[in-house]
């Protein structure tokens, strides 16, 4: 995907390496509000050089088309307010997993959604995906809002799906968009 501007001042790119220390400025600014649901992640990105490790990991996994790793960018101030990976990748239907976060001052400027668009339909128009998912917990009302207004469809409850930072196992309600 080449970089697409949006909103006026955004923009959505693929991960570079030279962005591991903006990307992680981002999750150690966020980093309270993304731990219980980012835990990988967050894991993975304690320090800088861990952040720079991370990234090449992941441009590697997006080489062998595993994972696809996507940069929301501030042209204003340059700098990384948001990330959206596509991740559980199976080929075979072929379906992702979607994930995405926000710095928290983006939040509620119609970023995301804005983002996560241009991003599905790169993923069904540009690399054949017939099918996206995603997974949020049942109390996030945001996340569940966007996944709703972007016509992602609310296909069941799984209990006790996932485990957080601090150990307690929760519910997620999984969505579905299918290529239309």
């Amino acid at each position: 995907m080449h970089p697409t501007p949006f909103l006026n001042n955004y923009l959505i790119r693929p991960i570079i390496q030279s962005d591991a220390a903006g990307y992680f400025k981002l999750i150690d600014a966020n980093r309270p509000r993304l731990e219980d649901f980012f835990a990988g992640t967050l894991s993975k990105t304690k320090t800088l050089k861990d952040t720079e490790d991370f990234v090449a990991a992941n441009i590697k996994r997006r080489e062998e088309k595993t994972y696809y790793p996507f940069v929301i960018i501030d042209t204003t101030t340059q700098t990384i307010i948001g990330y959206i990976d596509v991740k559980s990748i199976d080929w075979k239907i072929p379906k992702a997993e979607f994930g995405c976060f926000l710095a928290k001052e983006a939040l509620g400027h119609g970023v995301s959604k804005q983002a996560m668009q241009i991003v599905i339909d790169h993923l069904f128009n540009e690399l054949g995906f017939t099918k996206l998912f995603l997974r949020t917990h049942l109390t996030n009302k945001e996340a569940r809002g966007l996944a709703e207004r972007l016509g992602f469809l609310q296909e069941g409850v799984l209990r006790k799906d996932y485990r957080t930072t601090n150990g307690t196992l929760v519910d997620l309600v999984y969505y579905g968009l299918l290529k239309p």
